[in-house]
């Protein structure tokens, strides 16, 4: 969905905007003093330029020339240092709102909880942290404060043109008129062409993520020149969509200066006539130009500060909606530490459903899971099986019923001191730019060299490592670029192995992986499981055939529990998920014959 560009400018958020700004106030003030030397050198510069003309010039004295020049001179330097003063203090301001801002919504969001991002595309969530906060940095460097500034200057050229010359004021603005008419007819149409582009661009930006996304299947199909052709297209129409916009830009400002021109114009009329009257001077009417070429200046200016609020307040609207989301799961107030945990899991009456509007993920789940015990997970897929391990490490809670460990109710106990003596190993691990060392720490940071390195050996990483150059400093690259499938995979065992967790849970960890490194993964299981309760979710079969329990789940209920050879005894849904994972008939039947008991 195309996302607004602009809002309507509400006070309520443009204030809770700028309160964003309150720990620059001292800067501001700074910022705002220099603004008012900036102007009101700006505004006496145009009265040297008459006395230079007047005094110095037609009267022929040098004395006052110079006088004139150097205070032309020494008011510019002032403007000069005022205008530094100010660019240096509104990017502090602006670069801290950035800063503080930005941070802000991280922190926010990394509290959210997992429906949030279900909900919402990534690329989404990524835009308002970078796209959207600049476009509120954009208009506190680039336009408000100086916008304030501005509106000062504007105040007092028009006050110093009306009294100065009333009449030469009125026939300045006497165009003023239709300088409005021209903004009410063109400018919608330019913002129009201008949002096309934008379109334009998001189909171009779309189309290069999902073309670098799937190159090797690009490359394997041969389908190069239709990727080339396709993104022709959208190249294209980025190209006639600028243009456009372009064309109604080369019809708005040169408008604008041609009506700037005749108003000039007039003024230049009108005052040769009043100096040929001898009701003024030359070098009044020289210094009234200059205002009026002055007003100019404000007047653009405001006005795109204007256009950079009415985008900042969209901007600020997406923003605060992410600050307003709660996150679903949290700490009640009364909430307290978890103490160090058996592993002891219970379900009681447990249902959930992910939307209100939904059937239930997970129906009625009673289930009891001693502190030790290895429990896997098996079942069609849309099962539940995943939905049941996020409700132990509580990343949802349960629409009905409750979920306990060692007793105590999820929703009693801080989150903090419950997934601190978890972990979980997922089917793809995600893998962290940095070292490789660092990666392993990630679950436990203050783990020395040796505690990281002997998590690896555990799991059969370490010769891996060893090899590599720089060893544990190896950098990994984003996603773990350099790093295979398994290799990522012991990764993730290290890291799980390192946190000493009370309760594991591996969903669909050697799913994707060959089969050598599965064998070296189950090793790693075996000493990932010792000593702890383990939930593991496998679609392969066989290799969760010596864990203490299995059960089965079907459309959200569990339709069989027990052992390996006790559910093929029984011929149900586990038995049917098992054979059909093997190739020939006569291994079903070798398999079928030593798990079943001979009916003598």
């Amino acid at each position: 969905m195309e996302e607004a560009q602009r809002a309507p400018f509400n006070t309520a958020l443009f204030l809770r905007m700028m309160s964003y700004t309150r720990p620059y106030r001292r800067q501001m003030l700074w910022t705002l003093l220099a603004l008012l030397i900036s102007a009101a050198a700006g505004l006496t510069e145009p009265y040297m330029l008459r006395v230079a003309v007047d005094y110095g010039i037609l009267a022929r004295d040098p004395r006052m020339l110079y006088m004139a020049v150097a205070g032309m001179v020494a008011l510019h330097l002032t403007r000069w240092a005022a205008g530094y003063f100010r660019i240096y203090l509104t990017n502090w301001i602006g670069q801290g709102v950035l800063y503080d801002l930005r941070q802000t919504l991280f922190t926010h969001i990394q509290k959210l909880s997992l429906r949030f991002y279900d909900e919402r595309p990534v690329g989404r969530i990524m835009s308002r942290i970078t796209s959207d906060v600049d476009t509120i940095g954009n208009l506190i460097n680039r336009g408000l404060v100086n916008a304030v500034g501005e509106g000062f200057s504007l105040i007092g050229i028009v006050v110093i043109m009306f009294a100065i010359e009333w009449r030469l004021a009125l026939m300045s603005f006497a165009v003023f008129p239709l300088l409005l008419l021209l903004g009410a007819r063109v400018r919608p149409a330019m913002e129009a062409a201008w949002t096309n582009v934008r379109r334009s661009i998001a189909n171009i930006n779309a189309n290069l993520n999902e073309s670098i996304n799937g190159i090797q299947v690009t490359q394997a199909f041969g389908r190069q020149e239709l990727n080339i052709r396709t993104f022709d297209r959208l190249n294209n129409n980025t190209l006639n969509k600028t243009m456009e916009a372009v064309r109604w830009e080369m019809v708005i400002w040169p408008s604008v200066e041609f009506v700037g021109v005749v108003g000039t114009a007039l003024v230049v009329w009108y005052g040769a006539l009043l100096v040929l009257r001898g009701e003024v001077t030359v070098g009044f009417v020289m210094a009234f130009v200059n205002y009026l070429w002055y007003f100019w200046g404000p007047v653009s200016a405001i006005s795109r500060t204007y256009s950079l609020l009415l985008s900042a307040m969209a901007s600020a609207k997406r923003i605060f909606e992410f600050l307003d989301t709660e996150p679903e799961v949290a700490d009640k107030p009364d909430a307290i530490e978890m103490p160090r945990i058996k592993g002891d899991v219970q379900f009681e009456h447990v249902s959930f459903r992910y939307d209100p509007d939904e059937l239930d993920v997970l129906h009625d789940i009673n289930l009891h899971v001693p502190a030790g015990q290895t429990v896997a997970i098996v079942g069609p897929t849309g099962a539940g099986k995943t939905t049941l391990v996020n409700l132990i490490m509580r990343f949802y809670d349960p629409t009905e019923g409750r979920v306990l460990i060692d007793g105590y109710d999820l929703r009693d106990v801080k989150l903090t001191s419950l997934r601190s003596q978890m972990a979980i190993v997922l089917q793809e691990s995600f893998t962290f730019s940095g070292t490789i060392g660092e990666n392993i720490r990630y679950s436990r940071l203050d783990a020395t060299d040796e505690e990281v390195r002997r998590a690896a050996q555990a799991v059969g990483l370490d010769d891996f490592i060893q090899s590599l150059e720089g060893k544990y400093d190896y950098e990994v690259h984003e996603r773990g670029g350099r790093l295979s499938v398994g290799q990522r995979q012991l990764v993730a065992f290290a890291r799980a192995l390192l946190a000493d967790p009370r309760i594991l849970i591996l969903d669909e960890a050697t799913s994707s992986v060959d089969t050598e490194t599965e064998h070296i993964i189950q090793r790693a299981m075996e000493r990932l499981l010792e000593g702890r309760t383990a939930f593991i979710i496998a679609h392969r079969l066989s290799t969760i055939r010596n864990a203490d329990r299995i059960l089965v789940l079907h459309e959200g209920r569990i339709v069989e529990d027990g052992t390996h050879e006790e559910l093929l005894a029984r011929r149900g849904l586990y038995y049917r998920l098992y054979m059909t994972q093997f190739a020939s008939r006569p291994m079903m039947d070798e398999v079928a014959t030593q798990a079943i008991p001979s009916p003598n």
